[in-house]
């Protein structure tokens, strides 16, 4: 076996591959780059899903970010349990091939519960009085007091919100090289969020000096674990699930539908909750892809004919569309919307703002119905946003109860870019890194391919000839 090291470099594009990246561009001069045909919907979980099970969303259930639980009548977005996600993971075949196979899956999505040998995850601890601490979650448990001891609390705050920042990243590499050096993993899979955050901010220009900067601090931590894999002879594969492409303004489509009659909130108190259960229809908002769920059989071509007329939607798949697209499956909507390129979709549904829901200002990635890029942003009016939030924070030290009420509700052209749907120039969309030329398909991968290619890496023979791909693509198919 060949030891193998996955860094999955979110939002990392062919385009974005040049000066600011020495690391990046060394490991794809001295092997090869290819670009990744990714999944619909191109958001971290469904991609993620694919990449480890080799299987479209259409069989392994992880249709968005977050999806409508039919039988609780609940949104549910970035929950973390494995056992959500149907089929063979590429661990699995692994150790199914060589018992002596290990896997370290550290901070990729759906991280709890998994058959992976080694695993972290974020995860807040949530008090009873209503605090959110920074924390994560490991598999087995000893390795969290051993990464907190070696590398401090793990900086959720800087993994997302408006103070997202290279730290999240840098602990996260740190700790895939004290468990490669530690634990010895067959393969390890490492996640670094870095471009993602300024890539929303600011969409994809090059020319601007912060996007500069960004390539060049997610760069230096890929050559560190460049580094680290070369001496230790790890084969090395740099992966990404999707490319951001630049945006102008949100489509609200759950106001059209509220407009329409068709969705139903609750009061609580001045406040409006979003009752699903009680809609006639609703969208759970994905970045640029919606799933559009119609409790009544009989009204989906009403709402279908009402989306396809709204501006600033590109398509709308109904059942036939979601089979051609590797999308039909019970967790996904009735209907699923695809945003025009310029476009991504809100989550909001209130019509007045003073009646929106208390979470709706804050950043609570599970509370809200639907994706809120706008949490990457400090409220415009705030004078001083992180002396705001600083002081909500000490109030809420001194025990009292305070909201982090700094997100804007007033302007969605803050978001620059976005992705969901699949890019239409492939410069702009994910790619394969590979250390290992030989073993990289002619043209572009396919992301259900992308399983077959680790266990190729991993199993390819000992001697250097690479002639076992059949036999780990076999495997990665049993």
């Amino acid at each position: 076996m060949h030891n193998t090291l996955v860094i999955l470099v979110v939002g990392l594009t062919p385009r974005l591959v040049g000066e600011h990246t020495p690391a990046l561009k060394r490991l794809a001069e001295r092997g090869g780059v290819r670009p990744l045909n990714t999944v619909t919907p191109a958001v971290t979980c469904s991609v993620q899903a694919t990449l480890v099970t080799g299987l479209p969303p259409s069989e392994h259930g992880a249709v968005a970010n977050g999806w409508y639980f039919r039988d609780l009548a609940e949104v549910w977005f970035w929950r973390q349990s494995n056992r959500l996600v149907t089929g063979e993971k590429i661990w699995e075949a692994g150790k199914r091939k060589n018992p002596d196979f290990t896997c370290a899956k550290l901070f990729w999505w759906y991280n709890m519960y998994s058959t992976a040998d080694w695993s972290a995850t974020p995860r807040p601890m949530y008090p009873a009085d209503g605090r959110k601490l920074p924390d994560h979650y490991t598999s087995p448990p000893a390795l969290h007091d051993e990464l907190d001891e070696r590398l401090g609390t793990f900086p959720l705050f800087s993994f997302w919100g408006p103070m997202a920042d290279i730290s999240s990243s840098r602990w996260i590499s740190d700790a895939t090289r004290h468990v490669m050096e530690t634990r010895d993993p067959t393969l390890t899979l490492t996640y670094l969020p870095h471009l993602d955050y300024n890539l929303q901010r600011l969409g994809p220009d090059l020319s601007h000096p912060e996007l500069q900067r960004d390539l060049r601090d997610v760069d230096a931590l890929c050559g560190e674990l460049i580094d680290a894999a070369d001496r230790e002879g790890r084969r090395v594969i740099v992966v990404s699930e999707y490319g951001i492409t630049p945006v102008r303004d949100a489509v609200h489509i759950n106001r059209v539908l509220r407009e329409a009659g068709l969705v139903a909130v609750r009061r609580e108190k001045a406040q409006e909750q979003l009752d699903a259960g009680a809609s006639r229809a609703f969208a759970v908002a994905d970045h640029q892809v919606a799933h559009v769920y119609v409790n009544d059989p009989t009204e989906i071509p009403k709402v279908r004919a009402l989306l396809e007329g709204l501006e600033g939607v590109e398509a709308v798949w109904g059942d036939s569309e979601k089979r051609e697209q590797g999308l039909d499956h019970p967790n996904s909507g009735d209907l699923v919307a695809i945003a025009e390129p310029d476009r991504w979709f809100s989550y909001y549904y209130w019509l007045d703002d003073a009646r929106a829901p208390d979470y709706a200002r804050t950043v609570d990635i599970h509370r809200k119905p639907g994706y809120d890029p706008v949490e990457l942003f400090f409220d415009p009016a705030l004078k001083s946003p992180k002396l705001s939030a600083g002081w909500r924070l000490a109030k809420r030290k001194l025990g009292m109860r305070q909201l982090l009420d700094v997100i804007s509700l007033k302007d969605t052209t803050l978001v620059k870019g976005a992705h969901g749907r699949v890019t239409d120039d492939p410069d702009m969309g994910p790619l394969v890194i590979s250390s290992e030329a030989d073993l990289l398909p002619q043209g572009a991968l396919k992301a259900v391919d992308f399983k077959a290619l680790v266990l190729t890496h991993v199993f390819g023979d000992e001697k250097g000839d690479t002639s076992s791909r059949e036999t780990a693509a076999d495997a990665a198919s049993a």
